[in-house]
């Protein structure tokens, strides 16, 4: 049971676990703006072939 407390007061202690939350929050933001911006560019990109696309079938 000592050697238990030990190492949770070593993990608390050492800057391992911190560190390791900041790594998963820049993790989740870099995540979050590369979803938004696939998403913006697929509508964009979607919008520009239907386009070209209703151009070449009215000729």
């Amino acid at each position: 049971m000592r050697d238990m407390i030990t190492k949770v007061q070593r993990f608390v202690v050492s800057e391992d676990g911190p560190t390791a939350v900041e790594y998963a929050v820049m993790l989740a933001l870099i995540l979050v703006a590369c979803i938004t911006v696939v998403g913006t560019l697929g509508t964009s990109i979607s919008s520009t072939f239907n386009s070209v696309n209703s151009g070449l079938s009215g000729k």
